[in-house]
């Protein structure tokens, strides 16, 4: 098929429709009618040789085909859109705009104070809001309505951009009053009660089944290879919690060292070196090829950088 035999006007309908899945929906946000954009699918699926999307009971779902094509069409607008926008670089000091991040609450509790006190001097006018994992799916962020994750990840799409922030180690954190305090080994850590603390995954609001140990997290599979087990009392994934709870005369927290530093000056408790070892920790921010050039983005994700890695 010759390329100029090709509307190329349907690549850009094309993306829009495999983000909203939804002819309508599709419509309002190109500023065309509904019936201009059926026209434009019936075209689509006639270049393509494919049905593209087909309606079911949960609506317009995405052939294999479409799926396929959906990273290369995103790739192929993007990189168009930006060669034809104009450069007009980025002022954050005179910015005003909102930019909509993903934080895990260890990565939220430990580098937003540092970066929100950065921004004030030098971006006053800029806003961050910023959601939780488990509102925030993939799609949302390759859709470019998440501008930047930063998180654990054990995957990535492959079409996401990633940098490191930083590794981290693990600290154990107990009360002043805990009377393991003079005597802190693997036997009394495993005889202690503990608050189990970790990440929230991408789209993912669901519970802890206990005995399922592969799901626990880097802490209990260590004492797992070791053949042990300790006996956790709280399930949280809120740090700030965790660490509150370290206040408390008969619990052990294990978690990050750069959240545990965050208590380094409360006089109740009392920040350890585990008694076994536990594998660093990597913090990545992640972000969608649609928004990798961007000029404003690019001042965010190095300004994280920055800030992260003065953290210590």
């Amino acid at each position: 098929m010759n390329l100029k035999n090709i509307d190329l006007n349907l690549l850009v309908y094309l993306d829009v429709l495999l983000r909203t899945r939804n002819v309508t929906h599709a419509a309002e946000s190109m500023g065309i009618s509904q019936p201009a954009m059926s026209n434009g699918l019936r075209r689509l699926r006639t270049l393509f040789s494919d049905p593209l999307l087909i309606r079911t009971k949960d609506g317009m779902n995405p052939t294999e085909r479409a799926e396929e094509l959906q990273p290369l069409i995103r790739k192929i607008v993007a990189d168009v859109e930006m060669a034809v926008e104009p450069d007009k670089g980025f002022d954050p000091a005179t910015a005003d705009r909102v930019f909509r991040l993903s934080f895990s609450d260890y990565s939220e509790c430990t580098l937003m104070p540092p970066l929100l006190r950065r921004m004030d001097t030098i971006a006053p006018n800029v806003t961050l809001d910023i959601l939780t994992p488990s509102d925030v799916s993939y799609k949302d962020v390759e859709g470019g309505n998440v501008d930047l994750v930063i998180n654990r990840f054990d995957d990535l799409p492959q079409s996401f951009h990633q940098r490191t922030i930083w590794r981290d180690d693990f600290s154990c954190m107990i009360s002043r009053q805990n009377p393991i305090r003079d005597n802190f080994d693997l036997t009394s850590y495993l005889e202690a009660n503990h608050v189990w603390v970790s990440k929230t995954g991408m789209g993912i609001g669901v519970g802890v089944e206990p005995g399922a140990l592969q799901q626990l997290g880097w802490v209990d599979d260590v004492l797992a290879h070791l053949g042990k087990k300790r006996k956790i009392r709280v399930y949280t994934r809120h740090y700030q919690a965790a660490m509150q709870l370290a206040e408390l005369p008969d619990l052990v927290i294990t978690l990050p060292s750069k959240s545990a530093r965050l208590q380094k000056d409360n006089p109740d408790v009392i920040i350890l070196p585990p008694p076994f070892e536990i594998p660093e920790i990597e913090l990545k921010m992640a972000w969608s090829p649609l928004v990798q050039h961007n000029p404003a983005h690019q001042w965010l994700r190095g300004l994280i950088a920055e800030v992260a890695s003065e953290l210590d």
